[in-house]
């Protein structure tokens, strides 16, 4: 059973804070005050059981201050104030387990992707001590949650720092120009590269196995900070781990019709179309063995599909109701439907269409999940049921956690009480161009980081990745990732580096149980597998 024990409040500057309970009511008129962008630290103890071996650590919460690349600490800028100066304060939680020495223990960098989003959901949903429980499938009930230790935990082999990206979580942004300074493919790639060789300078983890283990928008950042870390800090890397995978935008079923005559995405979508429909039962023909079936949609999609597709509007009359007919059998959708689509249907389509006139969406993230239609007629969801469903348990779970055994977040000594962020909201401002290696005038609206991880897997030759992604994912479906993976400009002995693993889950793997087991004897396997401390 996890045990959080006594803590140690250990400020990098000299503040000191109460924790006790504030019973004076007038403190919630005082203004609140200014940002502390200096480094913070708090420290507690606890024990988890994984796979029944009992594993003592030490948590320390807090947060590093990280600059835009062009800052230089040694000459800072001489031009303006130094308050104008962009700065980010990034929350993080990190576990240390006792009694083993750094060069003995691996450890590993997560965080989740969004862009903009806080790491809550790999902290309490996959591989912290502790373990957030919600409904597999379905709407979890609204509180009270139910958080229990977690048997998954990846605390058994390595060491874990859970880091919120800039805005998010207990950090903060200041200075001038801040959101532009941060909210961007590379200004956040290089803020989680600073953050990480911060880390391993002031905990002496230098000389650590290391890895990356990014969801989603993450794996997009591991491609980038895997490069980077090589190139700007000279680091290499043992591993680096990838969930619900998009590393080339323009894979992505989301609006692909915003960019025709690229027909990529709905053929990479075809296969998690599929298996949607199969869980769902919405296939005129129901398979018995998933897999199997997924094996011949996928030869479809890069056959016969990708051919009718290329063939554009010079495709016979013939071959285009052929294929509309095969993709029914596929995906459950109605034949003239999928004529009506000229046989491409994006994410937020088949979302609405795969249960027919019932008014309900399936999910994007998880396609397992499905909830009632906001608007019927609407081409696509208004609202992402898996989103819905859960959202609340993981904030509502983690905002007490972090407070009672972290002892981070409570109230100040002004008598108000910091927000923790889930989300920096900053998709809006974002900016997607992304300055490809060796390439300077690279600059794109979409990214494509394939050149990114193939550079850091070139340079360092014995460096692995292993990709995980779940059947159910309309997000970022699993197949596009396989063919990502297949497509890295590395050379063909490269290839062997890589490991794929799927499962019967969404993008959030570890929401089912039994994908969570999967998905931590995958990760631990790995870690052991080029930890370079067996043997």
């Amino acid at each position: 059973m996890a045990v959080l024990a006594s803590h140690v409040v250990i400020p990098f500057s000299a503040r000191a804070e109460d924790h006790a309970p504030h019973t004076d009511t007038a403190a919630t008129k005082r203004p609140p005050a200014a940002f502390d962008f200096s480094p913070q630290q708090k420290i507690s103890d606890g024990t988890v059981t994984v796979r029944g071996q009992k594993i003592a650590y030490q948590a320390v919460a807090g947060t590093l201050i990280v600059h835009p690349q062009d800052w230089d600490d040694a000459t800072p800028e001489k031009t303006s104030k130094p308050e104008d100066e962009p700065v980010a304060a990034m929350f993080y939680v990190a576990y240390f387990k006792k009694g083993v020495k750094s060069t003995e223990r691996p450890i590993t960098f997560v965080y989740n992707g969004g862009p903009g989003s806080a790491t809550v959901w790999l902290h309490m949903g996959a591989f912290g001590p502790r373990r957030i429980v919600t409904a597999d499938d379905a709407h979890t009930a609204a509180a009270p949650y139910k958080l229990i230790d977690n048997d998954d935990s990846l605390l058994d082999v390595t060491d874990l720092v859970f880091i919120d990206a800039p805005g998010t979580g207990f950090g903060r942004l200041g200075g001038k120009d801040k959101e532009k300074a941060f909210y961007g493919t590379d200004p956040d790639a290089w803020a989680f590269t600073d953050f990480i060789a911060q880390f391993l300078g002031r905990y002496r983890r230098y000389n650590s196995p290391k890895y990356l283990y990014g969801e989603s928008y993450g794996t997009t950042r591991s491609a980038i900070v895997a490069n980077m870390l090589k190139q700007e800090k000279e680091i290499d890397l043992n591993g680096v781990m990838l969930l619900s995978q998009i590393l080339d935008y323009d894979n992505s079923i989301d609006r692909p019709q915003n960019n025709p005559s690229v027909d990529q995405p709905y053929v990479l979508a075809l296969p998690s179309f599929a298996a949607t429909a199969w869980y769902h039962h919405k296939l005129p023909q129901q398979p018995a063995d998933l897999k199997a079936f997924l094996h011949e949609v996928e030869h479809f999609a890069l056959t016969d599909y990708t051919s009718a597709l290329q063939d554009g509007t010079a495709i016979s009359d013939a071959r285009f109701s052929e294929i509309a007919t095969r993709l029914h059998a596929y995906t459950g959708l109605p034949v003239e439907y999928i004529k009506h689509a000229n046989l491409r249907v994006n994410g937020g389509e088949f979302e609405k269409t795969l249960m027919g006139d019932e008014d309900i969406d399936t999910g994007r993230l998880d396609s397992r999940f499905s909830g009632a239609s906001i608007d019927p007629l609407s081409q696509r969801p208004f609202y992402d049921p898996m989103d819905s469903s859960m959202g609340s348990a993981y904030l509502s779970t983690f905002n007490d956690y972090v407070r009672d055994a972290l002892h981070y977040g409570g109230e100040n000594p002004t008598g108000t009480y910091e927000d923790y962020k889930p989300s920096a909201h900053s998709i809006g401002k974002w900016s997607f161009t992304h300055e490809q290696p060796d390439s300077p005038h690279s600059d794109r609206g979409l990214p494509n980081v394939l050149p990114d991880l193939a550079m850091a897997m070139k340079e360092n030759p014995l460096l692995r990745v292993q990709l995980n992604q779940g059947y159910f994912d309309l997000g970022t479906p699993y197949f596009e990732g396989v063919f990502e993976m297949r497509h890295l400009p590395i050379p063909r002995k490269l290839a062997g580096n890589i490991e794929i693993h799927q499962y019967m889950s969404g993008h959030m793997v570890y929401a089912h149980a039994p994908a969570l087991k999967e998905l931590h004897d995958n990760a631990a396997d790995f870690i052991r597998r080029t930890d370079n401390l067996h043997g």
